[in-house]
């Protein structure tokens, strides 16, 4: 028989303080480098094809280590790998800025997405462990901190701007970071990592590497990540450009279109405990694809800018609980190495979200292209119901 690690209750309560600070930490630091890229671009003096192979660094390191940093989480501990993770990232913050070419930008950044995607993976794979142990549908609670800190990073960024170059910027991060890093880090360490009560089956911290039935439904889980994490892409870098260029906006009404799905991602998030509670997992998984689909579809296809951003919104509200969902589930089955797998479907439709809709609003139109996140919301939506009996 497996020794059970016991945690009292109180250490429960600390330990999602800990986790809820980390995702918090990860938001917040990654905001405040995406914010000061215009300023790298014209430091470095990289063209915008240029900036766009560097930045692809980012994502090349997180999708690289992810799938290590599962194996890492079973051999060291998922506590220790974050806290790990969190000063790796919180010193790479401070690398791009001194660079002077795009080919040295690209590099630092391949640090800087290697700690970020190993980070995802270690405190994702911790929090699936709280939620066993604590036998409540948390999991979205700890991606609204990431929303609220990618939030204020972005507002704190915006606000110094004009007032501190961005190395002094991303320095000040690399200071907070740390600080915080040290106080929250000392919690996590000291508490072991839970395991579920004795009735519920051990399925999170399983020294096998998962079957291929197992690996099946983690990969089904991980495509369910991947239709999410497409739209917030796609929404991120064309939602502005379809309210400008195709519905008239002003360039200050257009920048308000990715707020507002944002906003409501995390509004969606701060209540997903609720609504999973009320639902559960499968009706939450395919009401939030199908809420996305129509959300999507009005945001696309709206002939006003209001009733975009209200289709925005909608989106946001429905895409908010799939990918924590889609985590957890995948974590469930096979640990930090099911993490592992989901955590890189899911970025890898975040990079294909972006160029997949430039392709098809040159074939097509952009607000066309657009109906693409509104297909791949109802296509996760689809899975899920397809797949609730073999989930449970």
């Amino acid at each position: 028989m497996r020794t059970r690690i016991t945690v009292p209750d109180d250490s429960l309560t600390r330990l999602r303080i800990a986790l809820t600070v980390f995702f918090a930490l990860d938001g917040f630091v990654f905001a405040g480098w995406v914010v000061r890229i215009p300023a790298i671009k014209e430091q470095t003096g990289a063209s915008a094809s240029a900036l766009g192979l560097a930045l692809l660094g980012v994502s090349a390191g997180a999708v690289i280590t992810m799938m290590l940093t599962g194996r890492l989480c079973r051999r060291y501990g998922t506590h220790r790998v974050t806290v790990v993770c969190a000063v790796l990232l919180s010193l790479s913050v401070a690398l791009p800025p001194l660079t002077h070419s795009a080919v040295a930008l690209g590099a630092v950044l391949l640090i800087f997405g290697a700690a970020y995607g190993s980070i995802n993976v270690a405190f994702n794979s911790a929090a699936v462990d709280l939620v066993g142990a604590l036998r409540r549908p948390i999991m979205p609670s700890f991606h609204a901190a990431f929303s609220l800190g990618g939030m204020l990073g972005a507002g704190l960024g915006g606000l110094v701007a004009g007032a501190l170059s961005p190395t002094r910027h991303l320095f000040g991060l690399t200071v907070i970071g740390l600080l915080v890093t040290a106080v929250a880090g000392r919690t996590l360490l000291r508490i072991p990592a839970p395991t579920p009560s004795q009735d519920v089956p051990r399925q999170t911290s399983a020294p096998r590497r998962p079957g291929s039935r197992t690996r099946g439904l983690v990969v089904t889980f991980g495509l369910i990540a991947l239709c999410t994490a497409y739209g917030e892409g796609a929404l991120a870098d064309w939602s502005a450009l379809h309210l400008e260029h195709d519905l008239d906006a002003t360039p200050g009404v257009a920048a308000v279109g990715y707020s507002c799905f944002a906003l409501a991602m995390t509004i969606g998030r701060l209540t997903g405990t609720r609504l999973l509670e009320r639902l559960g997992q499968t009706r939450t998984l395919v009401g939030g694809g199908a809420t996305a689909a129509l959300g999507m579809l009005l945001g696309a296809l709206a002939p006003s800018v209001w009733a975009a951003l209200l289709g925005f919104m909608i989106t946001g509200l429905g895409l908010a609980n799939l990918f924590p969902v889609a985590v957890e589930r995948a974590g469930r089955l096979a640990g930090p190495d099911g993490v592992a797998i989901a955590s890189t479907l899911g970025y890898g439709g975040m990079l294909l979200g972006p160029p997949a809709i430039g392709f098809m609003a040159d074939w097509f139109s952009l607000p066309a292209a657009l109906t693409s996140v509104a297909a791949l919301a109802a296509t996760a939506a689809v899975i899920a119901l397809l797949t609730r009996r073999a989930a449970g």
